[in-house]
């Protein structure tokens, strides 16, 4: 796998129905995560709240920790800051997610190789809203 994915793996990504996990998202609605999280269901993709209180966001139950779901996520999408978010990665590699999405701003250049040398697909600084919204989409 390259280091970067290309445009059609981030348009694929966009526009294929999915669970995305959503690490950081609570009830703020001033938070980036927030208004991601709603793109994201408007774009038909089901996320999942993840967030240490465990807030139900949009209408999804939320949980504690990405080990905590019931099912693997399809994406991870990561709303932490760059020294929480490599933890975070090796989680997401972990319970078997097959993309992380680390938002802007947000690096984890060690932990972004780990994970694509497992085979994981990873955008790094980089917004959903912002790359779809460039496509055309929602």
């Amino acid at each position: 796998m390259t280091d970067e994915p290309s445009a059609a793996a981030i348009d694929r990504l966009l526009r294929t129905p999915a669970r995305w996990a959503v690490v950081g998202l609570s009830g703020n609605t001033g938070r980036a995560a927030y208004g991601v999280a709603a793109y994201l269901q408007r774009l038909g993709h089901t996320i999942v709240p993840v967030h240490p209180a465990a807030p139900t966001v949009h209408g999804a139950r939320g949980h504690a920790r990405l080990r905590d779901l019931p099912e693997p996520p399809d994406v991870v999408d990561v709303f932490v800051n760059s020294a929480r978010a490599a933890a975070v990665v090796d989680e997401a590699v972990a319970v078997g997610a097959r993309a992380v999405w680390l938002q802007l701003g947000v690096h984890a250049d060690d932990a972004v190789a780990r994970a694509r040398a497992a085979g994981v697909l990873v955008v790094q600084d980089a917004c959903p809203a912002i790359e779809g919204r460039a496509r055309g989409l929602g």
